[in-house]
């Protein structure tokens, strides 16, 4: 080809042109090599490699076939797999070259020609191989017959090939080629033979692989028949509640309590309250019961997450996972599993002490497990003693006697038992024994122990304080009704009343005379101008109360929002101001609600200033019961002296007759305590410059109107001086 003056000029065409030119020779050099059965040397060892494999490829064919023909003889392969036992190792051929078999007949050249190719097979061979596989099946069922038979096809196939070997010798050139075309011929059709049976085997793996297999080797889990009801009646909502619920107990620590305790909350609102509570209190115990050994802060923190629980979705939730706690502690008992019953004791105990229910459980479980006092049962009362001993002392200090009592009434029968056996031996010579009633005399002198340290879980403590906790306690509850199966309604309310189901008549007589009770407390309401719903609600709660505990957490069921809880303080006052001789009731249960919210303790302050306004026109019993009622307060520290601010004791227009006589009765009270009482009522107003002008109002009227009516009292006035000049505000 000419070139262009442009293409002459360009260095890079040219190049190009040259390697063109040098491939094509070499191209041209290769192609006459072939045809002239020449080759020259290689000059390197990939040559000579190749020169070795493509000048010796029909040699080394016919001995890698003669080799294959030996080994699958004396390994009696057959059809790609190994005949006689079935020892596993047919599963390492699977997918091999199955050419192997000496019944087959076909070099390395055909070999990749049936792995390049893959034309569609015919109708007939299909058929032919469905049937050669038959006879294969019926004829393999003896190995013997089969290696016999493989055996003398391979003797006539090496005849037969010896004979053609030796007719070709003798004939011309022209024979040798169609011997090649008849070799070729045979090649193309065990080629297409090869692939038709690759895809038949191709087929029946994939149907193989579409059947269920059914083997042993699978790891599944048994499921006994009697759970196999139950473990598929649950829906997919329920299992995926129970595992979200499940994954966050797993998370729950002291650190995200709170979090936890309000997401499980939500979950809880999301399904019916029933599936709630059984799903939530499965799961708190499956945590607890079957775990390791757990520690007491592990039990802590899932006491305050029932108790926080508790008082976000109800009381409800509480009661029904103690009696669930009560039945898997039953369980376990029985079982004798000392690990698990230790840990459902340390949540018992954690939930007494969050305030979930109160002392009354836990005595009647130590009074059960004390009139069997078994090696099982010591464990569990030491286990009680040692977490909340002292706190059950502290609330109910004459069942604890009681208790302390029946074990040593109890131990006394043991030893003096005049025929005892072993085991009473044992248990009396036990360590664990010794140690229990070292732990009772212990809280029976008021020792305390590290463990019962109360300012530990504090945390817990304050967040349950915010939650007002206060309200979720269960009173009335007995072992023996948890247990109860027959339980109905809101069984955790009803108190003993439920317990009493025999006595049909004695249960309508008590429910008559509750109606009766109400109505009249409704016309008394109506009577004192209750004129509203609430503040009759309030009135009713107030009268009926069965002590101030009782009272204080039905005002806290009433649920009031915004301005509604002022009517508390000004109705409990009111009942106090009517009473005909004071009762300390009002001023208990004053005191409780002001240490609980201190929103309380001001509606208090505006409705005392509002009594001052009335002393004028007030009677003589109202107002001697409001001034032993603030003096009460005063002494509890639930108010201050600076309730009195509103009160100028230096105006001469303002202390009249009554009023004198009204605020002499509150000092004489305030005096009548002790010294140290009243130094601090005084010292909790003497460093603020703001009320100056009452301290010294105070002390004018007390030296003019009390001391000087009543000579005794100089004592305490000369304390109030020194504690009204206290700026330091120490206290006594």
């Amino acid at each position: 080809m000419r070139m262009t003056p442009a293409q002459a000029q360009d260095p890079f065409y040219i190049v190009k042109e040259e390697i063109q030119d040098s491939l094509q020779k070499k191209k041209k050099a290769r192609l006459g090599r072939h045809k002239d059965g020449q080759r020259t040397k290689s000059n390197s060892k990939f040559h000579e490699f190749l020169e070795m494999d493509m000048g010796r490829g029909a040699t080394t064919a016919e001995e890698d076939l003669e080799l294959e023909r030996r080994l699958a003889k004396k390994l009696k392969v057959k059809k790609g797999k190994l005949t006689g036992p079935d020892d596993g190792i047919n599963t390492l051929f699977e997918g091999l070259f199955s050419e192997i078999d000496p019944d087959h007949e076909m070099d390395y050249e055909s070999h990749l020609l049936m792995t390049a190719e893959s034309p569609v097979p015919d109708k007939k061979k299909k058929q032919k191989r469905k049937h050669s596989k038959l006879h294969a099946e019926e004829g393999g069922t003896d190995d013997e017959a089969g290696t016999s038979n493989a055996d003398k096809k391979e003797k006539q196939k090496r005849k037969h090939n010896k004979v053609q070997s030796g007719g070709n010798t003798n004939e011309e050139p022209n024979s040798s080629e169609d011997g090649k075309k008849k070799k070729q011929k045979k090649m193309k059709k065990a080629v297409e033979k090869e692939t038709t049976e690759g895809e038949e085997t191709k087929q029946e793996n994939d149907i193989s692989e579409d059947k269920p297999v059914l083997s042993s080797s699978v790891n599944t889990k048994y499921v006994p028949p009697h759970l196999r009801a139950t473990a598929n009646a649950e829906s997919e909502e329920v299992t995926q509640t129970r595992r979200r619920v499940r994954g966050l107990l797993n998370r729950l620590s002291e650190a995200n309590v709170e979090s936890i305790t309000e997401e499980i909350a939500a979950i809880f609102r999301s399904v019916p309250r029933s599936i709630g509570c059984q799903v939530i209190g499965e799961e708190i115990l499956a945590s607890c019961a079957r775990g390791p050994r757990g520690n007491e802060q592990y039990a802590a923190v899932f006491g305050a997450f029932v108790a926080g629980l508790a008082c976000l979705v109800g009381v409800d939730f509480s009661a029904k996972f103690v009696a669930s706690l009560s039945k898997i502690f039953e369980d376990e008992y029985s079982k004798e599993d000392s690990l698990s019953l230790r840990n459902l004791t340390l949540l018992l105990c954690y939930l007494f002490i969050f305030g979930v229910f109160s002392s009354e459980l836990i005595y009647d479980l130590l009074n059960e497990l004390s009139k069997r006092l078994t090696e099982l049962d010591v464990a569990t009362i030491l286990t009680v003693l040692q977490c909340c001993g002292m706190k059950l002392r502290g609330d109910d200090p004459t069942s604890m006697k009681d208790f302390v009592l029946g074990i040593q009434h109890r131990v006394n029968e043991i030893k003096t038992r005049p025929c005892g056996s072993q085991d009473d031996k044992s248990k009396m010579n036990s360590k664990r024994m010794e140690f229990m009633l070292d732990t009772i005399c212990d809280i029976k002198n008021n020792k305390k122990r590290t463990k019962e340290d109360p300012t530990h879980h504090t945390r817990l403590k304050k967040w349950l304080q915010k939650l007002r906790a206060d309200g979720i306690l269960l009173r009335g509850l007995k072992w023996q009704k948890l247990l109860d199966p027959d339980k109905k309604g809101q069984w955790w309310l009803s108190g003993d009343l439920a317990e009493s189901s025999e006595n049909v008549d004695f249960v309508a007589t008590k429910i008559s005379i509750e109606v009766l009770e109400t109505q009249k407390l409704v016309q008394l309401a109506a009577s004192q101008r209750m004129n509203t719903d609430l503040r009759r609600a309030i009135f009713c709660i107030i009268m009926s109360g069965e002590d101030y505990l009782d009272a204080f957490e039905k005002l806290l069921r009433l649920d009031l929002s915004g301005k509604q809880d002022r009517e508390i303080m000004r109705v409990l006052v009111h009942c106090c101001l009517q009473e005909k001789m004071f009762n300390k009731y009002y001023t208990v249960l004053a005191s409780k609600l002001c240490s609980h919210d201190k929103n309380h303790k001001f509606s208090l302050q505006y409705c005392l200033w509002d009594q001052f306004k009335e002393l004028e026109s007030m009677e003589l019993n109202r107002s001697m019961n409001l001034a032993k009622f603030t003096a009460e307060m005063l002494a509890n520290f639930s108010l201050s002296l600076a309730v009195l601010k509103s009160v100028d004791f230096t105006d001469p227009v303002q202390l009249t007759a009554k009023r004198i006589m009204h605020f002499r009765m509150l000092f004489e009270f305030l005096f009548e305590r002790e010294e140290s009482l009243v130094w601090n009522a005084f010292t909790r107003i003497a460093g603020l410059p703001e009320l100056e002008l009452l301290r010294s109002s105070i002390l004018f009227f007390v030296k003019q109107y009390v001391v000087a009516a009543n000579k005794s009292f100089t004592g305490k006035f000369k304390i109030m001086r020194k504690a009204l000049d206290n700026v330091a505000g120490v206290l006594m």
